[in-house]
């Protein structure tokens, strides 16, 4: 089964927001942050995909997931795509 680790983001009054997590369908899981069914922390704001990347395995997207979580300087380029194009 191939599952994906993806970062989506949003901007909020004066910062940016990410969000790291990993799924079989990215398409459904971004919907489901926006209408406030994925994660707590995503409730009531307009998320937009800011990065996916296949993995093989769910292990592996766990893992991915995890690294990406902890890469600070990833999520905030990311974020600072948001910012630009807004």
């Amino acid at each position: 089964m191939d599952c994906y680790v993806y970062v989506i983001g949003t901007l909020t009054d004066n910062r940016h927001l990410t969000y790291v997590g990993w799924t079989d369908d990215v398409a459904r899981r971004l919907a489901q942050h926006n209408t406030g069914k994925g994660a707590r922390s995503t409730r009531g704001r307009a998320w937009v995909l800011l990065y996916s990347e296949r993995c093989a395995s769910k292990r592996h997207a766990m893992s991915r997931e995890w690294h990406l979580k902890r890469d600070r300087n990833f999520r905030k380029e990311l974020a600072l795509k948001i910012k630009q194009s807004s």
